[in-house]
């Protein structure tokens, strides 16, 4: 993947290939908004995202998805942000009281940490980071990708006719749409995954993406039940209370609002907000939204 900072101009288009969907978003030219966004439905076993496996079973139909939702809102664009299912990125956290500070050495080093935490041979993988201060020294939020996983999703965009210039894991580009200046959950679910993030002071704290084999028809007290065991040791490690909850992915996000804050007592809100959207969105949802509104408003 593309080792991008804070300091990276991104692409104004945004495209997120799932297990059930591909969804594309273009950035407003001015203002933190997705202006225009597009959705196709991906028919049942077409992409099965794995870590370790191939995931494009029907790479044609995945191609022509990409072609459908970016053709009518690409314009002369060409660069996309291309945003990858949770489970076929492994997305690590690791301290360091200092790194090298030539990048090359600095990999190294976060490929040796690495070793221990992954199911495959690191030669075999592409690895993004990025450190940011923290109390400590310095926390680094690795991303890590197979190979070949990695170039089956380039090449179908590729083969669309687009340049995938940056790559992220579905939460991760979600997170660009939340506020995370306090204590704060997100809750991202999707076909096959539940993935959770908590947040203090824009810094990323705990990451987890566990199985969801109910979908996004999990229910309020079920999405609550899975997330609990991560606040509790995110309470117990850092001393601190969640004061906030984003919640994407669940038609109904609301209906997730009384088990959570009856867990946390914290405020639960959708993650995409209305703000963040424009007119000519259509008819595609906002709680499907928040990996490309994420990416291309960070």
């Amino acid at each position: 993947m593309t080792r991008a900072t804070k300091h990276v101009t991104r692409p104004s288009l945004a495209c997120e290939i799932a297990a059930d969907r591909v969804l594309a978003g273009r950035g407003a030219t001015a203002g933190r908004m997705v202006e225009a966004c597009a959705v196709r439905e991906l028919a049942p076993g077409t992409l099965i995202p794995d870590l370790t496996e191939a995931n494009l079973r029907d790479g044609t139909a995945v191609r022509e998805a990409i072609e459908s939702t970016l053709g009518g809102i690409s314009g002369r664009g060409r660069d996309v942000v291309a945003i990858l299912p949770d489970n076929a990125v492994r997305v690590v956290l690791l301290d360091f009281e200092t790194l090298p500070s030539k990048p090359e050495e600095a990999e190294a080093v976060v490929r040796f940490r690495l070793k221990k935490s992954l199911p495959f041979n690191l030669d075999d993988a592409q690895i993004s980071y990025y450190a940011q201060a923290a109390k400590t020294g310095l926390r680094t939020v690795a991303a890590v990708v197979l190979k070949s996983v990695l170039h089956e999703y380039e090449a179908a965009f590729r083969d669309a006719g687009y340049n995938p210039g940056v790559v992220m894991p579905s939460m991760l580009a979600a997170l660009g749409a939340a506020d995370a200046e306090r204590p704060t959950l997100v809750i991202k679910v999707d076909a096959r995954t539940i993935s959770i993030a908590i947040l203090d002071q824009e810094q990323l704290l705990l990451f987890r993406t566990l199985e969801n084999v109910r979908g996004v028809t999990i229910s309020g007290e079920q999405l609550a039940e899975e997330v609990y065991p991560s606040v509790v040791f995110f309470q117990d490690t850092y001393n601190l209370n969640i004061e906030r909850i984003y919640v994407a992915g669940l038609p109904e996000s609301g209906g997730a609002a009384p088990a959570l804050k009856a867990q946390t007592g914290a405020q639960v809100e959708e993650l995409v907000a209305a703000s963040q959207i424009g007119s000519m969105t259509g008819s595609v949802p906002r709680w499907r939204m928040a990996g490309v509104v994420g990416a291309l408003i960070a």
